[in-house]
């Protein structure tokens, strides 16, 4: 067996969770970019070239609604601004990726995030080709979702209202599986105490940015006693 296909083989079992939520959410923006005119096609071709989750939704209002550069710079910088998080906190995994690094980084999501920091890589397994396959997974989880919810989107038409709850609950089971990891508990209650923090002075609206900002600096100020602890997951 190849080292490119003993990595997907580990990596396939990890992303089965995002699958599941993917698939169900991709069909829904696809189904949503029918009813707002744009075919199966247009959806897919987003989720290729795009592939931001939440802004993909957004953007379906502002396609809509006519496009307006500043107002769409704007709500893309807020919407997606976690992700400057994400990407420090990757900078030691990403390191020495070489050609495979660029589409680490576009392919960086939060579901991707979450299996990438909690995910051993098992040994004998290319830590590389590892991680570019769970990458490269999620993302074909999503353009199939998207492009097969264009096409039921063709064929038929629902209220989509309270669709989106699928990415909190997939949230919560990838968690929840990090939760059980041993050593995993600092850095999990870290993110929970930070939000609640800023839940309860900035308010629902407002305190996503807030409580990022304060856990990133949390578990820099934290990351020598939980590596010491053996307990740092990302």
């Amino acid at each position: 067996m190849t080292k490119q296909r003993k990595a997907l083989a580990a990596a396939f079992p990890l992303t089965i969770p995002v699958m599941a939520g993917y698939l169900f959410l991709g069909i829904a923006f696809g189904i949503l970019m029918q009813q707002k005119g744009y075919h199966a096609g247009w959806s897919a071709l987003m989720s290729l070239i795009v592939y931001a989750g939440s802004m993909q939704f957004v953007a379906v209002g502002l396609l809509s609604s006519g496009f307006h550069l500043v107002q769409t710079v704007l709500m893309t910088l807020l919407v997606n601004a976690r992700h400057l998080f994400y990407g420090i906190a990757m900078l030691d995994k990403y390191a020495g990726m070489g050609k495979k690094k660029p589409y680490l980084v576009f392919s960086l999501t939060d579901e991707t995030f979450s299996l990438l920091c909690s995910a051993k890589v098992p040994e004998g397994v290319d830590k590389g080709w590892f991680y570019l396959f769970t990458s490269l997974l999620d993302q074909i989880y999503w353009i199939a979702g998207s492009f097969l919810g264009g096409v039921l989107g063709s064929s038929f038409s629902f209220d989509t209202k309270g669709i989106d709850f699928a990415m909190t609950a997939l949230f919560v089971v990838i968690f929840t599986d990090q939760w059980r990891m041993p050593g995993s508990h600092p850095p999990a209650l870290v993110g929970l105490l930070a939000s609640v923090i800023c839940l309860l002075l900035f308010g629902a609206q407002n305190f996503l940015l807030p409580a990022m900002g304060l856990i990133l600096l949390s578990l820099i100020l934290l990351r020598r006693r939980l590596r010491k602890g053996g307990e740092a997951q990302c």
